[in-house]
Formats: C-alpha cells, structure tokens, sequence
C-alpha cells in the first residue's frame, strides 16, 4: 500500500483572477479574498487524488486535517489519518513546512501538494530531498520543474505509484520569484534548491525559461501580422507576454507586460484587468470577442500560468474560434516536440479545445502546432 502525504496550500494562486499576480503575504491575500477570489487549491488536489479513488488503488493518505488536506480527502472517500491540523485558521508557510515534517516522522512513501513557487519553496526547506514529491499546479506563475503539468497529470503520476509502477527519482528546480518586482513588471525568477520528483518527464512541466534571448526582430513581425488582422469591431484581450507587450507598443500603446489588457478600435479601454472586470466589459460590449495569448517559454502554457484572469468561462464564451495564439518560432522550438499545453481549471474544457492550432510566427506567416494533451485525461480517469 502506498503511503502518501498530502499537502494543500489553501490559498496558493489566490491572487491569479484578480490581477494581483502572485498569492504571496498577509495582505495580498486579504486583497485578493476581498476581490473575490475563488480559493481552488482544494479543488486541484481533488482532481489529482480522484484518478486514485477512480482506479481503488490501494493507498493511505496523511496529511494535516481540514483544508490543508483531511477535507479533501475524505470529500473522495479516501483513507486519511490526520497528523494534525494548521495552527491557525487561515494556514500559511510554517504550516505548509511543519505538515511536511511531519510527513517525514510518519515514513510516507511520497508527498503529493498543491500550491505554487513559494510552497515547492516552503517544503524543499523542510524536508530537503528526503522524500519524493508530486507538485499539483495551483499557483499563479510556477516557473519550477517539480510541478505536473495539469491535476489530472499529476493524478496519473499518483496512480502509477499506487500501481506499484515504480518510476526513476530525479532532482528538479526549484525556482522562485520576487513578486514585488514582478507586480512592478520585472521577471526575477532564481534558482532556490532541489526536490526529488518521480521522472515522468511526459507529464511533469519544464522549468520556466525567463533568461533565453529573444528573436525581437521576430516578434515585430508577429505584431505587424496581427495588426494587419485586427477589426475595430471585435473586443481582443490580450494575455500577457513580452511577444503580446511588443504588439502592444507597435499599436502605440502603454499595456502590461504580466497582465490582460482589453483592446478595441485600436485603443487601449482597459489594463490589467481581473476576471470580473473582463465579464462586465464583455457583457456590455455588443460584438464578437478574440483572445490573444502567447505561450510560456520552455514550459509551454498557454492557459494556466500566469493569466488565471482569463477565466475557464471566459474562455469558454469567446470559444476555439476566438483564440489567437502568437508566438515566436525560437519559443515553440524549444519545446522540442511537446505539445503547447492547457490548464483552464476546467478539464472538460481543455479537452474541448484540445488539438491542432494556427500559430502566427512572423508576418504573414503561421504554423499547425499541436495544442493540449488528451492523452491525460483519458487515461487518468
């Protein structure tokens, strides 16, 4: 029977939908629950441990009880023993490193938990290399290596175990990023240290690569060819990106560099912008609506890293039709072969917008790449 530990970060990617890009500190949170925002870290764990509790492998859960962990997997009908319980109500980081020592007395086989940098951070300072670990993406930008690519990828990776189908041990990065600089519009991703993560390189996401050089001659080509496209009638959100910003600036206009702004007849009506806020400007306006979305360099996201503000039902009304996908030929090359990935928060979704895309590379020029990875979903639950 595998023992596996389980950790919730309840508040990881809280500030994702309400543009404050990150969920680190005290009083980002406070911001982000009076915003609105959704906690769903729970949530992510759950479509994770589900591919467990779909296939009855035999498994017993530990971990910290209520949010945390004992909720979640009870909610599923797993078999929990509760180590304890975060020390206050709203946990945070000495929790998240006091559940994984704790794991570690009890002799769990491999920690599964949910969150972003900051809790891969948080347990790589408890426990070192001492057990194995299974990141569940929830975070807002997650530039390490350790995490799965979706839940329901690391769900597989869990099931796999469970199935006594044992996979080689590597280290991976663990990176981190100064948020304050990033709200500012600076990228200061570092490495901070290792976990050991089960290789499943299919399913595991690549380390962000924020340092390669880029082709800028290639991207004012990609902006002048979506210029030409654009249509004073339809409302564009545009993702963000350093190949989206250079669109921008050839417009003439002022964006963000790690937001979604809202273009229309050219100009600029709204900058970084939340969830909500794209729904009331999308409810008032009386017209189609396109998305444009750049993929993250070396992990290939273009949907779940970094831009949660375009929200699963957001995506879902401006439809496949709708979306726009740019990027440079250096960045899809570097993905050597992989798909460009999706990781709404809606799997039905994924699965939907799942398959082959138009990518604009240059002017006048576009690529079929291949989009999503259907292979998860089917086969892990």
């Amino acid at each position: 029977m595998l023992k596996l530990g389980i950790i919730i970060n309840p508040y990881a990617g809280i500030g994702g939908s309400v543009a404050l890009k990150g969920s680190d500190g005290r009083d980002t949170r406070t911001l982000a629950l009076a915003r609105g925002a959704p906690l769903r870290a729970a949530e992510r764990m759950a479509r994770a441990l589900a591919a467990i509790a779909h296939a009855q492998a035999p498994v017993q859960l530990f971990g910290f009880d209520g949010a945390m962990g004992g909720d979640t997997a009870r909610a599923l009908g797993l078999p929990f023993a509760s180590l304890g319980a975060p020390a206050a109500v709203q946990s945070d980081d000495s929790d998240t490193q006091q559940a994984a020592v704790r794991l570690l007395s009890a002799g769990v086989d491999v920690i599964a938990f949910a969150g972003g940098d900051g809790t891969a951070r948080n347990i790589a300072d408890a426990i070192g290399l001492a057990v194995p670990v299974v990141g569940v993406p929830a975070g807002v930008k997650i530039h390490s290596g350790v995490y799965a690519n979706t839940p329901e990828a690391a769900g597989y990776i869990l099931q796999r175990l469970a199935q006594r189908q044992w996979a080689p041990l590597v280290e991976r990065e663990v990176r981190d990023i100064d948020e304050q600089a990033f709200r500012a519009g600076m990228v200061r991703a570092k490495h901070y240290s290792e976990l050991l993560v089960p290789e499943e390189p299919q399913w595991l996401q690549e380390v962000k690569n924020a340092g390669a050089a880029v082709d800028e001659l290639q991207q004012l080509d990609v902006a002048a060819s979506v210029i030409e496209q654009l249509d004073d009638d339809v409302l564009y959100l545009v993702g963000p990106g350093s190949t989206t910003k250079v669109l921008l600036e050839q417009l003439g206009l002022v964006g963000t560099l790690l937001g979604v702004d809202v273009l229309r007849g050219g100009e600029l009506i709204a900058s970084d912008v939340t969830a909500d806020t794209i729904r009331r400007i999308m409810g008032a306006h009386q017209g189609p609506v396109r998305i444009v979305v750049t993929a993250i360099g070396g992990q290939g996201h273009i949907f779940g890293r970094g831009n949660q503000q375009l929200a699963p039902d957001i995506i879902a009304q401006v439809g496949r039709d709708g979306i726009m996908l740019i990027a440079t030929t250096e960045k899809l090359q570097m993905l050597n072969g992989r798909p460009l990935q999706l990781d709404t928060n809606d799997p039905a979704l994924d699965r939907q917008l799942a398959g082959f895309f138009p990518v604009i590379t240059g002017y006048q020029q576009q690529i079929l790449y291949p989009v999503g990875n259907t292979a998860i979903n089917e086969t892990a639950l």
